[in-house]
């Protein structure tokens, strides 16, 4: 078995000091490769996985400095790595000795990264100490300086990069009613410094404390989201689903996409029928109902989903893919998607239409149509929206007109 001083990691030839100049797309392949690598150590050998772990963090910062990170994707990557990297370190069977020269290192390095790209390191300093003694013993070296640091004297008070450590530490060795002493000393309720005052309140099992706390440590610069998160999780854990999803659903369970947000919410909360879920939502975005549409067509709420397509503008070009999908399964909802579409492609709404669209959204409207037996009700409500064309080139008109006996101006031809 290869020790850790004899073993050759492949990755640290790849991360050298500014190895990817200023393209981030090589730098994140590298970062994955290095974390698989690191993996397969594992497997093998747990200390000596955790050795590569650290070794990789160490080299992070200098071989990234110069990239361009306006996009997010390589912070998103170190991020991630982060994660991985963290329980492998964590579980490794190190020695006390061993394990205190790693903090030594890791520490080292997040002093020295200036981008900075360990910023979410520290946040598991108690996970990386593995211990209680290791972690008592961070907490006390750097009390001191994060005392200092909220000093109510301004000429002593400032930043200081380690009091996330610090709060994890003396979470990690259990020392729950010094870190909410300790956060009594803090100049401003910042949500980044008072979680740790809610993880320890939970940890005490003081529920009805910790969702207060959490509650008044929304500072005007802190996101309501991680707040509502944290409430949202202490009700749930102490079995009150209703509350939570009554007061912290809509705002904890935000994605990127709607159809996400509403996936999420059903799956944390099963009781809930999928059309209450739908109707919350719907309700807390005035306004922008037909942005659920895809998600209430997800969830089966077909009928659900065409009022909402038919309420606010919707995307022509996403009722026309419903369309298309639903022409064999589900042809009456085609057939209403497809006739939403047109509806608002007459409107003007759409970006970078084309007449491919609007002969997409007509046939497949006209096949869903046939299959559900309503082909002549449907041409007919075509017909009458299409004539209603106000636009000032008659996009839509020109397209179908011929093909529903109309002319140029939205008379009969």
């Amino acid at each position: 078995m290869a020790t850790n001083k004899s073993h050759k990691w492949a990755f640290i030839a790849r991360f050298r000091r500014n190895a990817f100049g200023w393209r981030s797309q090589p730098a994140i392949t590298r970062i994955n490769e290095a974390v698989s690598e690191i993996r397969k150590a594992v497997r093998k050998n747990p200390v000596l996985g955790g050795e590569g772990a650290v070794t990789l963090l160490e080299r992070l910062s200098p071989a990234l400095e110069r990239i361009d990170s306006s996009s997010g994707a390589i912070g998103s990557a170190v991020n991630r790595a982060i994660e991985d990297l963290v329980p492998i370190i964590a579980r490794a069977p190190a020695s006390p000795a061993l394990r205190e020269k790693w903090l030594d290192r890791l520490w080292e390095a997040v002093q020295n990264d200036e981008i900075p790209y360990l910023e979410t390191l520290i946040d598991f300093w108690g996970d990386l100490c593995a211990d209680g003694s290791h972690a008592s013993k961070w907490a006390d070296d750097l009390g001191s300086t994060v005392r200092l640091a909220w000093s109510p004297d301004p000429s002593l008070r400032g930043y200081f990069k380690g009091t996330s450590a610090c709060l994890s530490a003396l979470l990690k060795a259990g020392r729950y009613a010094e870190i909410i002493e300790l956060l009594e000393l803090a100049p401003h309720r910042f949500w980044y410094d008072r979680k740790w005052g809610v993880r320890a309140l939970v940890a005490m099992g003081r529920m009805a404390e910790a969702l207060q706390y959490a509650e008044s440590s929304c500072d005007l610069n802190d996101s309501p989201i991680a707040v509502a998160q944290a409430c949202e999780e202490i009700m749930l854990s102490s079995g009150m689903a209703d509350e939570a999803y009554a007061r912290y659903a809509m705002q904890a369970n935000v994605k990127t996409t709607y159809a996400a947000t509403f996936r999420t919410i059903a799956a944390k909360y099963p009781h809930i029928p999928a059309p209450q879920i739908l109707e919350d939502l719907v309700a807390g975005t005035p306004g922008m109902e037909s942005k659920w549409f895809a998600a209430a067509k997800d969830a089966g709420l077909y009928q659900e989903a065409i009022e909402l397509a038919n309420r606010t503008p919707c995307d022509p070009k996403t009722l026309i893919r419903a369309a298309r999908d639903m022409v064999e399964t589900r042809p009456q909802f085609a057939a209403e998607a497809g006739i939403a579409a047109l509806r608002w492609l007459v409107a003007g709404y759409g970006y970078e239409i084309t007449g491919l669209d609007v002969w997409a959204a007509f046939d497949h409207c006209m096949k869903a149509a046939d299959l559900a037996g309503c082909k002549e009700q449907a041409i007919g409500r075509v017909r009458r929206i299409v004539e209603q064309d106000c636009q000032p080139d008659h996009f839509v008109l020109k397209i179908l007109g011929p093909k529903l006996g109309l002319d140029p101006r939205g008379g009969l031809s």
